[in-house]
């Protein structure tokens, strides 16, 4: 399928017959049948959409309408307040966690691993007695309030005030120049919030942080979707969350730690996940949103084949398991199946850890955010796929990113960031030599084994056997039990 953007690469050798299968092939999905523009809905010939989800959508357009009107410039609004001194992220001296980490050979993102924890009891309740109000955090707002706790997105301290946000709309950087990519910010539609109000963000029952709000803004989403994620179309998963799924306004806050979520999938800091990585080789990281095949396993075990990568580096599989787009599988169900693969292919040469992380299918400017998360995770390289963090109109089903447009970023910006990106190899399965590439099967004339991903959903609705070379059989078993 053609790109919808003007980058869309031209179409490589045996690129559309090798595509590695797509994991989230494993669920059906629900034909997606409304467009809806800045303006105008669209209904699409074939109707078929969740009632609830369509209502909520479009009475939330309603709400933020007045956002997606234009497409002139970042900042639509006058923010209320002023900005705090330090800005959204801080120097060295106060991003420090008070040891200069020495566990993994990478260098955090900006110098120093962010630690934004209090360590004891009166210290929490001190924080939790200057708040004066209480919120309760969305799904995504607990995974970014968290990445900023713990250093994930090191070296940001607060969600972005709108000098910081602005600056990362437009420049892919913080306002002193380091690399960014995409903005990280505090949504809400509650008019009474107010710069200099100090809150406390829940979890339910649980304290999660304090927060004093710098500075109060609205947006300009229109064109921060057409920056980030290269369409103001709400056909793009992207486009949809930041117009029916975040706040009118977006604010500024500094943040206090208090305590890190409970979540059914365990979630390491980067702190802890250093102490664990060796600091002397290679760390190649893998993210994935979805479960892992036979082919992703090849492609991640081979990459340290790869002559970008040192003797005896090792391959960190990060998966994300916060909000995604509506049809993925839910995180504690990819959870189990990554559980159970870990036992199943065990090797000392393959480390798994989970990342708190909601996506926004962004393609090229999300694999620079998550190249740089894995930085402050300690990984020296990141494996990127062939669309990465791509996503598709719900419309017609185009692609909103070239094959490559992902990997020729990451290329260009990956010397800035300081993290090698490794190409993934264009993998087939044969029937001579299991899994090879597919020039390598072309040029011997080896007899390729396909299944694609609307045969998969029905093998696997049908209870059918799966192809063991196509699916590990303890992670379709997991989804059988679970989906």
């Amino acid at each position: 399928m053609a790109s919808r953007t003007a980058k869309a690469k031209a179409r490589r050798p045996c690129e559309e017959d090798s595509k590695i299968p797509d994991a989230d092939a494993l669920l059906p999905k629900p034909q997606r049948a409304l467009t809806i523009f800045p303006v105008v809905i669209v209904p699409h010939i074939h109707f078929f959409v969740r009632t609830m989800k369509l209502s909520l959508a479009v009475l939330s357009l309603a709400a933020t309408a007045a956002a997606f009107t234009s497409v002139t410039g970042p900042s639509a609004a006058v923010s209320r307040g002023v900005h705090a001194a330090s800005g959204a992220f801080a120097p060295a001296s106060v991003r420090a966690s008070g040891t200069q980490l020495q566990a993994a050979k990478q260098t955090p993102h900006g110098g120093s691993l962010v630690d934004l924890m209090l360590k004891s009891d009166e210290e929490k309740a001190a924080a939790v007695a200057k708040c004066t109000k209480s919120l309760q955090l969305s799904p995504r707002q607990l995974c970014d309030v968290e990445l900023i706790m713990n250093g994930g997105f090191s070296p940001l301290t607060s969600f972005m005030d709108e000098a910081t946000y602005n600056s990362v709309v437009e420049n892919v950087a913080l306002p002193e120049g380091l690399i960014f990519g995409l903005p990280v910010v505090f949504d809400t539609n509650d008019e009474d919030l107010q710069p200099g109000d100090v809150v406390l963000l829940k979890d339910g029952d649980r304290d999660i942080a304090a927060i004093e709000f710098t500075d109060k803004y609205v947006p300009n989403k229109a064109y921060e979707c057409a920056k980030c994620y290269g369409t103001s179309e709400i056909e793009h998963p992207g486009a949809l969350m930041v117009a029916t799924e975040r706040g009118k306004y977006y604010m500024g806050g500094k943040i206090t730690g208090l305590d890190l979520p409970v979540r059914d999938f365990p979630c390491k800091t980067p702190a802890e996940v250093r102490a664990t990585l060796p600091d002397d080789v290679d760390v190649v990281a893998f993210q994935c949103r979805n479960p892992v095949h036979r082919a992703h396993y090849e492609l991640f075990t081979r990459a340290l084949d790869d002559p970008l990568v040192g003797a005896d580096g090792v391959v960190l599989v990060h998966p994300t398991c916060g909000p995604t787009q509506a049809d993925d599988i839910p995180g504690v169900v990819r959870y189990k199946t990554y559980e159970v693969l870990k036992e199943e292919t065990h090797n000392d040469r393959t480390r798994w850890e989970y990342l708190p992380y909601s996506m926004h299918m962004a393609g090229p400017r999300e694999a620079i955010q998550h190249m740089m998360i894995r930085k402050n995770f300690g990984c020296t390289h990141f494996i990127i796929g062939r669309d990465m963090a791509g996503s598709k109109s719900s419309v017609t089903g185009e692609d909103y990113y070239g094959a490559y447009d992902a990997q020729d970023f990451a290329k260009e910006k990956g010397p800035e960031l300081g993290v090698t990106p490794v190409p993934s190899l264009n993998l087939v399965y044969t029937e001579e030599e299991g899994y090879v590439t597919a020039d390598e099967a072309k040029e011997q004339g080896l007899h390729e084994k396909k299944l694609s991903g609307t045969k998969f959903r029905k093998m696997l609705r049908g209870g059918e056997d799966i192809p063991e070379w196509f699916a590990f059989k303890s992670v379709v078993k997991v989804l059988r039990e679970n989906v």
